[in-house]
């Protein structure tokens, strides 16, 4: 009987998924990587290989409509896939591990209760997080399951770094700056003593930039601080998302314009950054050739945000040995690095244009006094890892 472990990223309308197998030598490999998409609409089931032949492209049923319906269609193609595998643990990302989760944890019952008591700070990811865990409950009764919190690898900050200036009496409820996108950035951080050894234990800054962004100071392969803070709400702008925005903002918007507090969240959490800016689209994709002045506003504003913040991280850790791109547009948009870097020239940051355009991994030259790396995450990869040493599978 062949022996399987599950990753699943649990989204709003889609669900991620990524099988390893075990093999004879007791090392795993990935078997198939893919997802359900357009969940409650138009759901469709893709999968691939390791060497990226296509295993499934099929729509399902409209009934595919919820979470707990995509785990059913999942389980069902991977026992027409793998039959009589057994599935020996299922790990999954949680967005939102709070002060009480900072590491990884073998799920119960009482830890999904207490996690969505965390939702409210969260409110795009939580809920369909836990809701993956749920449904494996149901589905898989005698599965071990695994929750990696995207806030665990911050959760060794100074004190003064994860400060929220209000009163005590407020804070004393959990309110502090969190930091999220950490098994993006510890997945980083393990693989940097391989692809840049010389700069891996020194001062780094990763930029994670995506539909969701931000950027991490690294010092000694450990994050120092993070420019996401209580929600993920913080930092850089992002698809649908401000980032830094001033407090009183949100008081305008309750006593000036009377908005509701639900009318708020959605303008936060969905229609504002590069597409509240442009108006026209979420995607750098789809932003970045545009001649529309308000799309270029939009790009020009990302760049400037996230230069600005390397800035700032810079003076945390004291100076900077590298700047690491990862994550959708960080790996797959060389004008937005080369953008970047160039507003980052004054730290040093001396970009190879030939190496930039060809995707790196280094994309900086010889003479530039910051090296500049492209390194693409792997956070199924992390979570995986985190569930075989907690079940004792490695």
């Amino acid at each position: 009987m062949d022996d399987y472990s599950l990753v699943l990223n649990a989204g709003s309308s889609s669900l991620k998924f990524c099988v390893f197998q075990r093999r004879e030598n007791k090392d795993w490999q990935v078997a198939a990587r893919g997802q359900i998409e357009g969940i409650g609409t138009s759901p469709q089931l893709s999968a691939k290989d390791a060497q990226g032949v296509v295993l499934v492209k099929d729509s399902l049923d409209a009934s595919v409509s919820d979470g707990h319906a995509a785990i059913d269609a999942l389980a069902s193609w991977l026992r027409s896939k793998w039959q009589g595998a057994r599935v020996l643990g299922v790990g999954h990302r949680i967005v939102h591990g709070g002060v009480r989760y900072g590491q990884p944890v073998v799920m119960t019952r009482q830890i999904l209760s207490d996690l969505h008591e965390l939702i409210p700070l969260a409110p795009l990811h939580q809920p369909y997080n836990l809701a993956a865990i749920d449904a494996a409950f149901e589905r898989l009764p005698d599965v071990p399951q695994v929750g990696c919190f995207d806030t665990g690898f911050h959760s060794g900050h100074s004190p003064v770094v994860d400060l929220i200036p209000l009163p005590r009496s407020i804070c004393k409820s959990g309110l502090q700056r969190y930091g999220f996108h950490g098994l993006s950035y510890e997945y980083i951080a393990s693989v940097l003593p391989e692809v840049a050894p010389g700069v891996a234990k020194g001062r780094v800054i990763v930029a994670h930039l995506g539909s969701g962004a931000s950027l991490c100071a690294l010092k000694d392969g450990e994050s120092v601080d993070s420019t996401l803070g209580f929600t993920a709400l913080d930092g850089v702008c992002m698809g649908t998302r401000p980032g830094s925005l001033d407090p009183g903002v949100v008081l305008y918007l309750f006593q000036n314009l009377g908005l509701t507090a639900k009318e708020v969240e959605t303008m936060l959490y969905k229609q504002s950054g590069l597409l509240g800016i442009s108006g026209i689209s979420n995607d750098m994709r789809d932003l970045i050739d545009r001649s529309e002045p308000e799309a270029r506003l939009a790009v020009d504003y990302f760049v400037y945000r996230a230069a600005k913040e390397i800035g700032a991280l810079t003076a945390v850790l004291g100076g900077i040995d590298a700047l690491v791109f990862t994550a959708g547009i960080g790996e797959n948009s060389p004008q937005i690095r080369r953008r970047i870097c160039e507003a980052s020239s004054w730290l040093g940051v001396d970009l190879d244009i030939e190496a930039n355009t060809t995707g790196g991994p280094q994309i900086s030259t010889a003479q530039s006094k910051v090296s500049v790396w492209v390194v693409p995450t792997n956070e199924e990869l992390m979570i995986a890892r985190h569930t075989w040493s907690l079940l004792g599978l490695v």
